[in-house]
């Protein structure tokens, strides 16, 4: 069967079922779950899978699932993800009122998609025309929030790492793949169209704990040691090394207070600060975490507080797959104007996929139908064709185009890929960040 007749099948069956696709996206969108807590949202993709006959794994890294188009299949297996999980955005009009919860990033989108592609390329019955295998991966925890919920995790043996992918990679199930894709939506793009990715910041985490000595504040505040005024001066400690960032490095720092004392009339013993150090490169992440860490304990040194800075393992900085790219490019042009492709360059926030893109080609365009800027209250799917069933489209003919003709493409790609890491050197780069805590 010819390449473009495999392709027809695939957009056929997803045509056919686009209502299905997107009311699985809306239904996510009304049960949105933290990190780690997506058991209503893994429930749905599991019940999807069942009603397209996909066998599936689950509970992986707690809410993980994962299936794969063929029992068997020798070649390349490519992997497309969907992220299970919400993020924090209490001001929505879609927030879970007890936790404040929204798909504000469009998480609830990029699992249609995945779903939708899964769909197409299972009720096509094309899977024996394809070398290798497909596997639709439902990811947890992409947010890296709720810091203390998930060390407690950690404490308890539940996980090793704090980001789903990351755990998912810890934990093997990434083992068998070869090379994955997902879709992400973009912001104020409310027409169809796709952004290609390059690449993003990385970035670790750190959680900081000002301790003093809790006294009245008002009859002897000589007799305190006040940890709030370390935590500022510690902020305003980082302020003034935000001149040494280069710009090529697209350093952010971005700290908040998470707990600022405890009564007004007591002296705050007890301060608590959590930020990311986020940059271009893991290079740049390291100079610069070293002199954010100075920059704090000496708000803590100026006042006589102690200081307690644990870094975190956050997520990797994103490498994109030009070739990859490339073959999303000539299948999104089959349904967009060139003019609505364009190329986004650098993001400068941070995801998961770039720790997999240190070990497997990735790609990870990002995809329209959506107004708003992502986090925020006004982000919204205006068209759910475009936010949905158009990727989910473009990834199942990447697929075919990947692994069809003996997947020769698939393999050219990972021929000429060098991986950035192996894993043993990943998981023994990320556990180091533990080792400094």
């Amino acid at each position: 069967m010819e390449i473009t007749e495999l392709k027809n099948k695939v957009c056929s069956a997803i045509d056919e079922y686009q209502e299905k696709i997107i009311k699985l996206a809306k239904d996510v969108a009304q049960h949105p779950e933290l990190g780690y807590k997506e058991q209503v949202t893994s429930q749905l993709v599991k019940r999807f899978y069942e009603e397209i006959d996909l066998t599936y794994e689950d509970g992986l890294a707690i809410t993980g699932v994962k299936a794969k188009l063929k029992d068997n299949g020798n070649g390349p297996n490519v992997a497309i993800l969907g992220e299970l999980d919400a993020v924090l955005c209490p001001d929505s009009s879609c927030a879970d009122p007890a936790t404040g919860a929204a798909h504000s990033c469009g998480h609830n989108l990029q699992l249609g998609a995945m779903l939708g592609a899964a769909l197409g390329l299972k009720l096509s019955n094309i899977s024996q025309q394809l070398t290798g295998n497909v596997t639709f991966m439902a990811v947890p925890a992409e947010e890296y929030v709720e810091i203390a919920y998930r060390l407690k995790l950690r404490e308890a043996g539940k996980l090793h790492y704090l980001g789903g992918k990351q755990e998912l990679i810890y934990r093997g199930a990434f083992d068998d793949i070869d090379m994955a894709m997902m879709i992400h939506s973009a912001k104020e793009a409310p027409e169809p169209t796709v952004q290609i990715g390059e690449s993003s910041n990385g970035f670790i985490g750190k959680t900081i704990q000002y301790i003093g000595q809790e006294a009245h504040a008002a009859e002897a505040p000589d007799q305190g040691i006040n940890a709030l005024n370390a935590a500022m001066l510690g902020l305003m400690g980082i302020h003034a090394l935000r001149e040494t960032f280069r710009d090529g490095d697209i350093v952010r720092v971005h700290p908040i207070i998470t707990k600022g004392g405890d009564l007004v009339n007591s002296v705050p013993a007890d301060v608590r600060v959590e930020t990311y150090v986020r940059a271009k490169t893991m290079q740049a992440i390291d100079a610069t975490h070293s002199k954010v860490d100075r920059a704090l304990r000496a708000g803590g040194d100026a006042v006589g507080a102690q200081t307690v800075i644990q870094s975190l393992p956050g997520y990797l900085p994103l490498n994109c797959s030009a070739a990859f790219n490339q073959l999303f490019v000539e299948n999104s042009v089959q349904f967009l104007a060139r003019e609505s492709i364009t190329n986004s360059g650098h993001f400068s926030a941070s995801t998961d996929m770039g720790d997999v893109s240190h070990l497997m080609p990735v790609i990870h365009p990002y995809i329209g139908g959506t107004v708003g800027a992502l986090h925020t209250r006004d982000f919204c799917a205006v068209n759910y064709y475009a936010a949905c069933v158009l990727p989910a489209k473009i990834m199942a003919m990447t697929v075919i185009d990947l692994l069809a003709g003996n997947a020769q493409q698939a393999k050219a790609i990972l021929d000429s890929y060098q991986p950035l890491m192996t894993k043993a050197e990943y998981i023994e780069k990320l556990d180091s960040y533990f080792a400094q805590s």
